[in-house]
């Protein structure tokens, strides 16, 4: 299960007040979760729960660790000018440093972001022990033309502050292979999401503006709604697994079930309770989504398959008044 070149369906358009945690990344957290259980004896569905939100925990904080980049690498060239001027005897360069990228007016808005440093200090989510590798990325920086293009510039505006910065989001960091072996030794549940969180980094540096100096950051959840939906879809999913199994195999009579993808049963549990289990999300919104995830995590044939089964377990489900949907535009959906 993984999260790379699927960025624009994860991501959507961006606004300031867009959650980290969309309500499609929680739907396939959800299968995740569920997916990974497949080879264990221990289901219960407390330990599902725990792992299942700190998953998402983990993804936040990996947020907040590459929004952290910038300030990393602006340290690591203070240290290496600091290091230039206490010499006995500096080259011209090293006497009249170029000071652009530590006084980068997007970098010092992070650092002085309070939001920022103080949800770093609770989570304790930092770079403490890779100052190496940041000084030694610093270094390389002056590969890149576009880094010496700023650095050469008569002067530079905000803007190009910005894109500096978003220029290494998306060019630099995904591309070091350090950063592989650096986040795989600090958590397991980042490998698959690296491409996800520095999209939505970069969208959060670039919604940055000249005259505003503490930008909010992405919220976990959106609000209590999305929570309370990410932890009733995989409640439902789990308790409900036995019934929604039983109506699949009904609608599935000429399909051998041993040969049934795993990640499509699982899908298909997901939706059933979805639809099932939260009246106020439209039917079609519903089957939209697990279908689209079926087109992203399945066989080329799933969503053609899965689509077939779910549309007779829904109009079964309805002829037994087990698909009630209120709200306005929802009654008759």
């Amino acid at each position: 299960m993984i999260l790379s070149n699927k960025i624009n369906y994860l991501c959507g358009s961006f606004n300031s007040s867009l959650p980290m945690i969309s309500r499609r990344l929680i739907r396939i957290k959800v299968l995740q979760t569920l997916y990974s259980a497949q080879s264990r004896e221990e289901r219960s569905l407390s330990i599902l729960e725990k792992e299942y939100f700190h998953s998402i925990n983990k993804t936040y904080e990996l947020y907040l660790l590459f929004l952290q980049v910038p300030i990393e690498l602006a340290k690591a060239e203070e240290q290496k000018i600091d290091i230039g001027l206490q010499k006995f005897r500096p080259t011209p360069e090293e006497r009249n440093p170029n000071m652009r990228f530590c006084q980068n007016a997007v970098i010092e808005r992070l650092r002085k972001n309070v939001e920022l440093t103080n949800v770093i200090n609770e989570k304790k989510v930092n770079w403490a022990n890779n100052a190496d590798f940041f000084k030694t990325l610093n270094i390389q920086l002056r590969q890149y033309d576009f880094f010496n293009d700023y650095m050469n510039k008569p002067s530079v505006t905000f803007e190009d502050d910005k894109k500096i910065l978003l220029n290494i989001i998306d060019k630099i960091v995904p591309n070091t292979e350090a950063f592989d072996s650096i986040l795989e030794d600090m958590s397991i549940f980042w490998n698959d999401e690296v491409e996800f969180v520095l999209n939505m980094v970069s969208k959060t540096i670039k919604s940055f503006e000249e005259g505003k100096l503490d930008k909010p950051l992405m919220k976990v959840f959106k609000n209590e709604d999305d929570q309370e939906f990410a932890k009733q879809l995989i409640r439902n999913t789990l308790n409900n697994q036995d019934e929604y199994n039983k109506l699949i195999r009904k609608y599935s009579q000429n399909w051998d079930m041993s040969r049934m993808a795993v990640i499509d049963h699982l899908i298909m549990q997901t939706a059933i309770a979805e639809i099932v289990e939260f009246p106020s999300i439209p039917v079609k919104v519903s089957l939209n989504e697990y279908i689209d995830l079926a087109k992203l995590y399945s066989t080329d044939n799933s969503n053609t398959f899965i689509n077939g089964i779910l549309d007779s377990v829904v109009k079964d489900l309805k002829s037994q008044g087990k698909v009630v949907k209120t709200g306005r535009g929802l009654i008759d959906n």
